[in-house]
């Protein structure tokens, strides 16, 4: 029989071979560089299209974009199971259609693309359509003429009319003729400004797209507002009317033509989920050929949904906050509060930022701990006592996240990460230690449960790190040899040698 050394030499020799060999193919044949040079931000963009067929010919079309204002789409695929499908161009448009004779059940198709901004470019220039009025009500146009009439009368210019529009319909107490319109419209406020800008005779035209948020999920469609001053097109926001192109701004489409256009179902929606990875450039230019040529890429991270890729963003960064985890109390014997609770602590500080997160543990726990001593004067059994600490955590989470969106702060509006249930037994552990043990153990098992949180989080936030687990997922097969190597350590650790100093003092 091997021996159990040599068991384990064996394991951890093959891990690591099979972990670098991995990596060593992507760096080699498939160019993913190893350390962090030139970057882009790459944008991982899933539009998801919903609806209820009816008992019909069902066809579904999809406006593409065009990779305007200097966005470059590198890939686009379309998931069309089931469906005929094909793309269409015409007129400067590109188009995908799906077809299915009938369809007797709810369904949802898909379209991915992954895109970067390669320059700051503005939108291209092109004559503006005829003004058209609008067709309205008499009562509607009375008010649309008054309305007009005032902002002339308050601006200097194309540029100054749009700007006072815009302040006026977003007022916090409206003129009654704004007030009348949005009343009777059975449009957005996008919708009325082009068509008070219509009234005035401005050309003006709406530009939609996607405010991107990494990680976001069910975001919808955005407006921009384009003017026409004469010789120019500026683009406003039509919350703020600040100008230009904001840089987190996806263009899917500019002008009327409508993005979805689903016939033969019905209660159709679309919604984006969005991710964002930060790659080197080298390996941005050569995403589109590197997967035509080498199929292993369609079995990487990349080849999941938006959704699971934003997962996984996540999930793979917790392998390398437990090897912090295990050198930490190993080689440093640093006391913590449950093997792998800071991790999960480290998993928080990430969503809502260190100081933020530090803050808000403190005052959870701090709070809890109070609670949960007044709970042990009515003499609950375990089950009723944990399950009380675990509503008054969620309670707690919820009046921090009140208090916080009323205060402004959007950091703290993340206190709903933190592991609800951990938190509870935390505090029903480190309670138990404090009448076992008395405050003076809490203090060092809380302080070692946040000293090693932190140290995780600073390597788990690590650019390097970030870009090797997300684009190199071996490598934790790597990591899981490391980590039982350590298993094997039976030595002194760094705080025992201090705790026994005296024994190493010649007598």
């Amino acid at each position: 029989m091997i021996a159990s050394r040599t068991q384990v030499a064996l394991i951890v020799g093959l891990l690591l071979l099979l972990g670098l060999g991995l990596t060593l193919y992507k760096t080699t044949m498939l160019g993913f560089p190893l350390l962090p040079g030139e970057y882009r931000d790459v944008w991982t963009i899933e539009s998801k299209i919903s609806f209820q067929p009816k008992d019909e010919p069902l066809t579904v079309e999809l406006e593409l974009p065009q990779g305007l204002a200097g966005w470059t789409i590198i890939e686009e695929h379309f998931a069309s199971s089931g469906f005929g499908f094909s793309v269409r161009e015409s007129d400067g448009h590109r188009k995908a259609r799906w077809t299915r004779e009938g369809l007797d059940r709810p369904t949802t198709l898909y379209y991915k693309i992954q895109t970067y901004r390669a320059a700051q470019a503005s939108l291209p220039d092109r004559r503006p359509q005829p003004v058209r009025p609008p067709r309205l009500e008499p009562d509607q146009l009375a008010a649309m003429d008054r309305l007009v009439a005032m902002l002339r009368e308050r601006s200097a210019g194309i540029e100054t009319f749009t700007e006072l529009m815009i302040q006026e319909i977003n007022r916090k107490t409206l003129d009654q003729d704004v007030e009348f319109l949005l009343g009777t419209y059975q449009a957005d406020r996008v919708t009325i400004m082009l068509d008070i800008l219509a009234s005035a005779g401005i050309a003006a035209q709406r530009v939609r797209g996607i405010a991107l948020e990494d990680g976001r999920r069910r975001q919808t469609i955005s407006s921009l507002i384009e003017v026409h001053n004469g010789s120019d097109w500026t683009l406003y926001h039509p919350e703020t009317a600040a100008t230009g192109l904001p840089p987190d701004f996806f263009v899917w489409e500019r002008g009327d033509e409508a993005i979805l256009t689903v016939v033969g179902g019905q209660g159709s929606s679309l919604e984006f989920a969005l991710l964002r990875n930060t790659l080197p450039a080298k390996t941005v230019m050569a995403m589109e050929h590197r997967t035509r040529e080498y199929a292993l890429v369609d079995f990487s991270i990349y080849a999941l949904p938006v959704e699971q890729q934003g997962v996984f963003k996540t999930l793979l960064l917790i392998p390398v906050g437990a090897l912090v985890v295990v050198f930490l109390r190993l080689f440093v014997g640093i006391p913590t509060s449950g093997t792998f609770m800071p991790v999960l602590i480290a998993l928080a500080f990430i969503e809502t930022t260190l100081l933020v997160g530090l803050l808000l543990f403190i005052i959870l726990v701090g709070v809890g701990l109070w609670i949960r001593s007044w709970l042990s004067r009515l003499n609950l059994l375990l089950v009723a006592r944990v399950s009380t600490v675990v509503i008054v955590v969620v309670l707690l989470m919820a009046v921090f996240a009140l208090g916080s969106y009323k205060l402004g702060l959007d950091q703290a509006l993340t206190v709903t990460f933190f592991p609800t249930i951990i938190l509870a037994w935390t505090i029903e552990r480190m309670s138990i230690l404090w009448e076992e043990d008395g405050p003076h153990e809490v203090l060092i098992q809380g302080g070692g449960s946040l000293l090693v949180a932190v140290l995780a989080y600073l390597v788990m936030t690590t650019r390097v790190v970030e870009h090797l687990t997300f684009n190199f997922p071996e490598l934790l097969i790597s990591l899981l040899a490391v980590i039982i190597l350590i298993g094997r350590y039976t030595g002194y650790r760094l705080s025992e040698l201090y705790r026994f100093r005296d024994l190493a003092k010649p007598k």
